[in-house]
């Protein structure tokens, strides 16, 4: 089964774009966020990635970083994510990937990471900090345990460099939109038409574009050049402003999402 692929196919064929929400897996509690992904998931999100708690997360900004810092705080480790990716499994095929960092990864050992992340019902895995060209062992013991992978390609990264990636990778490419961190923008990149469909000349795979979307209109603008939009601190600062009430957290996650999917 390839989730994502059919993920993508039915937004295709249904003329939408495919809405990829972000959060921080355990981000306030494990509870509330399992709670939270339940809610996307009602709300309207085709595919959820979970970014893996690290004390370090080089490419997160203040809002993905405190809620690192809260889900840690909160006891959350490799096993409980684990974990929350079995719950999920109960309720929906959703797609899943795991958004993390090398260090993690390591740590357990590439062949053991992934083979535990699938046996859990993960779909696929962005490393953030892993470029294809240290990432050979990684994308072989991925191909072999039927794990996609997702890379990420910047605005500044040249043509050259964008065939290398799109050959990386096997789940879909992740554009990077905007220079820095990921956060709230007000605006998005005006060259983003002409950068997707560079990245189209070298793949076929889908292409989704994050980092700053935070409305309506922006997830409409994208979808018109890309086949997926990525939201993530929009939807965690849902949680962040509620930390104490959980149901006061869910009920704004819930009316953020249906508002940011009317764009799709």
């Amino acid at each position: 089964m390839d989730r994502i692929a059919d993920a993508f196919s039915r937004a295709k064929a249904e003329e939408r774009t495919l809405f990829v929400s972000y959060l921080c897996a355990g981000d306030p509690d494990p509870d509330t966020s399992f709670e939270a992904c339940r809610t996307l998931i009602e709300n309207g999100v085709g595919l959820i990635e979970l970014g893996i708690p690290f004390s370090d997360p080089l490419a997160d900004g203040k809002t993905n970083q405190h809620a690192a810092e809260r889900a840690l705080a909160a006891g959350m480790d490799h096993a409980k994510c684990l974990e929350l990716v079995r719950r999920i499994r109960e309720i929906s095929q959703v797609p899943i990937i795991f958004y993390t960092y090398y260090n993690l990864v390591y740590a357990h050992g590439e062949a053991d990471y992934v083979a535990m992340a699938k046996a859990a019902g993960v779909d696929g895995m962005l490393v953030l900090d892993l470029p294809p060209e240290e990432a050979t062992t990684w994308m072989k013991t991925c191909r072999e345990a039927g794990m996609k992978t997702v890379f990420i390609i910047a605005p500044t990264t040249p043509p050259e460099r964008v065939e290398t990636i799109a050959n990386a990778a096997t789940g879909f490419l992740y554009y990077v939109s905007q220079l820095g961190v990921t956060g709230v923008r007000a605006t998005l990149a005006g060259d983003m038409r002409e950068k997707v469909e560079e990245i189209r000349r070298h793949t076929d795979l889908p292409v989704v574009v994050g980092f700053g979307i935070s409305k309506p209109e922006h997830v409409r603008a994208v979808g018109a050049v890309a086949d997926g939009a990525v939201v993530g601190s929009a939807l965690v600062n849902c949680l962040a402003a509620n930390t104490d009430n959980p149901a006061a957290a869910l009920k704004a996650l819930a009316e953020t999402a249906r508002e940011l999917v009317t764009g799709c």
